[in-house]
């Protein structure tokens, strides 16, 4: 270990040090892509608790699976927009809160509404496989979701950046 890394310093650094020493190219392509890992990352944990959410409302609690499903979503969205916002985004503006929501809320029902859009077209004009299909429109409504997120939901004001 480094000699500015104490052996029982904070668990991430040690992580971070060994992740570094394994995979130096994988280490390197993080930092430089660091928005967009942290990004998916975010929202992979997301889709996660979407689906632990899901399974404990409707098996354990038997609750209706159309109920269960929407309270999976609304707790895994409120889970995606923290993450994005506070940990993906620095963002830690409260005054604009109300209107990054609505934002928030407003793209994922546009993203919704694009994913059955390209899902018929995909499957059904197309006749692409329906599971290549659902990667594949992840895939672009991910890359446009990064966008609207950066540049506009989460994007820094001037004197934000400028640490004014």
């Amino acid at each position: 270990m480094p000699e500015n890394l104490p052996a029982d310093g904070p668990l991430y650094l040690k992580i971070r040090h060994n992740f570094e020493l394994l995979a130096p190219a994988a280490y390197a392509f993080c930092l430089r892509h660091k928005s967009v890992v942290k990004f998916s990352v975010a929202g992979g944990l997301a889709s996660i608790t979407d689906l632990i959410l899901l399974y404990i409302f409707h098996d354990p609690l038997g609750i209706d699976i159309v109920v269960s499903t929407t309270l999976a979503f609304l707790l895994s969205f409120v889970v995606s927009f923290s993450l994005q916002k506070f940990w993906t985004f620095r963002d830690y503006s409260r005054g604009r809160m109300t209107g990054q929501l609505f934002l928030y809320l407003l793209n994922a029902v546009i993203g919704l509404n694009l994913n059955g859009f390209l899902m018929h077209l995909l499957v059904n004009r197309y006749e692409v496989w329906y599971l290549l299909s659902q990667v594949i429109v992840i895939g672009v409504i991910g890359l446009g979701n990064f966008v609207v997120y950066k540049f506009i939901i989460f994007k820094k004001k001037q004197h934000e950046i400028l640490g004014a």
